[in-house]
């Protein structure tokens, strides 16, 4: 095989960064990227929160009584959806990877959870609500971690901080809206066709998720490099510009890395436990979302009112994230945007659990929500930090997110009801695992520093480097066409985001 042609620094120029052209282009494709892109997956993932957590409302509305469950069985079905739902996080990610088609992947999978949370409406015992929540978690798996993935393969670090914030404001958009939702529902087709108002509300709900999961499969693009809607100028740059980014090709080796060979790089990356453990600090943090409607009944008004309680705290919380993780992507800063947050919240809880009157105890709902505003960081900062391959980065979120959700399914237990209306071990918990977060995130802070420092080393052209640098930098060197010295020159000055 003949070698590859000694590159110029005017050509290495070239392939470091966009023309001036190549630039104006690249806006208008971002845009149009985050015009058919964006809507889909926030919408989904609405009723991905909805479906979740509509077995809350349903319990102010019968769900308990017409099934004869106890508390301790209710809080079983609330935990039982997460036990499926970490079951298919790493085969999942892995698969949508392997396939390349997360149009029709993640499309099927909402469509079949549609199908899954509309026919939990006609359950008729504890059994029957266990076993649809599992299903349901099983089903649901696929769409988190896989957009999570999706979205690092389109947005740039300084991009996708603020991209996922958006997308996560699906999630507290669902809480805000899905309660009101649920209200409206629960009052208007109570006793319709002789049908308890919580079967309704799974149907509506149900049915309408199905919808969405039929416009993923026919709208949403898969990848930049496969999005025929584009030219392929238009597909070169925005493939390009992530290659730039991170100063080597986005592809797996050989264009088809081993996904199990993704996985033990994930696997064997000290930084992946390390967000695994920040992650599900986050997630035992924001348990209390599962019991929100409950906290709110705590302020002794009725079913309804409760329900609607809980959509102002939510609705701010979008505001406040966007903003909060707009700023993270300007400042190109992520350690220190995970962190502030953490005394805010641990304020949040310490007045719930302490405080009786309505305006103290309802202003912690706004500071506990807070908690929120640290995922959508969290999201960029692993992929920025776990960047290459593809294949690898696929299994790392599929870990994280199996590992961060196990904690769905022991938070449940902590809310005793014999401590209401303060639950104060369940927020004690929620402290303490901010706590726990806040002291992984500073372990990622000092790795990054030090791999940042490791970097600046090699970007001297006399280190010698490792066989596995050398096989990376041969793997670039394929990809872009040229030879190993010009694609060393490539990642002069890269560095990880903190």
């Amino acid at each position: 095989m003949p070698e590859k042609a000694e590159v110029s620094q005017e050509e290495v120029v070239h392939l470091v960064q966009l023309t001036a052209e190549e630039k104006a282009l690249e806006k208008r494709l971002v845009r149009k990227v985050d015009a058919r892109v964006m809507p889909l997956v926030i919408l989904v993932y609405l009723m991905n929160y909805v479906d979740r957590n509509n077995y809350a409302a349903a319990k102010l509305q019968g769900l308990t009584e017409d099934l004869h469950m106890n508390d301790h069985q209710y809080q079983t079905g609330l935990s039982i959806l997460f036990v499926g739902y970490l079951l298919m996080q790493i085969p999942s990610n892995l698969l949508l990877n392997y396939m390349g088609r997360p149009s029709v992947y993640i499309g099927t999978c909402v469509c079949v959870w549609g199908l899954v949370s509309a026919l939990t409406s006609q359950v008729q015992s504890y059994g029957g609500i266990v076993a649809c929540r599992f299903l349901l978690g099983f089903v649901e798996a696929p769409f988190f971690g896989g957009v999570l993935f999706y979205l690092s393969k389109w947005y740039t670090r300084s991009e996708l901080s603020f991209r996922m914030s958006i997308f996560y404001s699906g999630s507290l958009l669902s809480g805000a809206f899905g309660n009101l939702i649920a209200a409206g529902i629960l009052e208007g087709l109570a006793g319709k066709r002789g049908m308890a108002a919580w079967r309704w509300l799974y149907i509506v709900e149900g049915s309408v998720t199905c919808f969405f999961g039929l416009l993923v499969c026919f709208f949403l693009p898969d990848f930049p490099d496969t999005w025929r809607a584009l030219s392929e100028e238009n597909r070169s740059i925005l493939v390009r510009r992530l290659a730039i980014e991170a100063a080597e090709a986005d592809v797996d080796d050989a264009g088809g890395m081993s996904q199990i060979a993704g996985l033990k790089m994930a696997v064997s990356d000290e930084k992946t436990w390390a967000f695994a453990l920040a992650y599900m600090a986050i997630a035992a943090a924001g348990s209390f979302q599962y019991f929100f409607p409950t906290l709110t009944r705590t302020l002794h008004y009725s079913n309804t009112i409760s329900l609607l309680l809980v959509a102002p705290p939510y609705v701010f919380t979008v505001f406040y994230t966007l903003a909060h993780n707009w700023a993270s992507d300007r400042l190109a800063k992520r350690f220190w945007f995970f962190v502030y947050p953490i005394p805010i919240t641990i304020v949040g809880f310490v007045i719930f659990m302490t405080v009786d009157s309505f305006g103290p105890r309802y202003f912690s709902f706004f500071l506990m929500n807070a908690t929120f505003a640290q995922n959508g960081i969290l999201y960029s900062w692993i992929a920025s930090s776990l960047p290459r391959p593809p294949a690898k980065r696929a299994a790392a979120y599929g870990l994280i997110n199996m590992i961060a959700n196990s904690a769905s399914i022991w938070t449940p237990y902590t809310y005793f009801p014999s401590e209401a209306p303060y639950y104060r071990v369940a927020l004690a918990v929620c402290i303490a695992a901010q706590v726990i977060g806040g002291l992984a995130a500073l372990f990622v802070y000092v790795r990054l520093r030090a791999l940042n420092a490791r970097q600046a080393r090699l970007d001297d052209d006399e280190v010698t480097l490792s066989e596995r640098e050398m096989r990376r930098l041969e793997t670039t060197a394929r990809i872009e066409g040229i030879d190993v010295a010009a694609a060393r020159r490539l990642q002069k000055g890269f560095r990880y985001m903190l």
